[in-house]
């Protein structure tokens, strides 16, 4: 019997200048970047927690916590990869990611290809098992008024 399973996750960081904007693994130009212990890659952080989920273990702040030395700063490729790896090792495999990032700006649309591309390579799975969107929110809300950026992401995995 093939053993499914779905997972949810959600980010949000506040944009603040000087620093670097990262998103889906890749550093975009933006006159502000996200605030975090990390760098703050929403869109991989809300994978991370969707992947996690779905597997029954916790959560990004459970498994890298904000408050240990060892992740400041930490490139969060490297905690995607951390991820993917106790999946695996729990017996799971990625069977597809349905993700969404809510920004006013920079627009997302010609860096979705390869936020997909290197998410992929960061996960060793296939470009196609990845959707990335991109929306607004009309200029409501936090997003709106670009004191922030959120992603969600929706994950199934299967136990192998």
């Amino acid at each position: 019997m093939m053993k499914i399973r779905t997972g949810f996750g959600y980010d949000v960081h506040k944009l603040v200048p000087e620093r670097d904007l990262w998103l889906g693994g890749i550093k975009l130009e933006h006159d502000k970047g996200l605030l975090g212990h990390s760098d703050a890659d929403v869109l991989i952080h809300a994978i991370c927690d969707a992947l996690l989920g779905a597997a029954n273990l916790r959560d990004i702040g459970y498994q890298f916590p904000d408050n240990d030395d060892a992740y400041e700063n930490i490139d969060s490729k490297i905690l995607l990869h951390k991820t993917v790896a106790l999946l695996r090792k729990n017996g799971y495999e990625i069977g597809n990611i349905d993700a969404t990032i809510c920004a006013e700006r920079p627009k997302l649309s010609k860096h979705i290809e390869t936020m997909k591309e290197t998410l992929a390579q960061t996960m060793d799975i296939e470009p196609d098992d990845i959707s990335i969107k991109a929306t607004t929110t009309e200029r409501l809300g936090f997003t709106g008024r670009e004191e922030g950026i959120s992603a969600y992401a929706v994950v199934l995995i299967e136990k192998i």
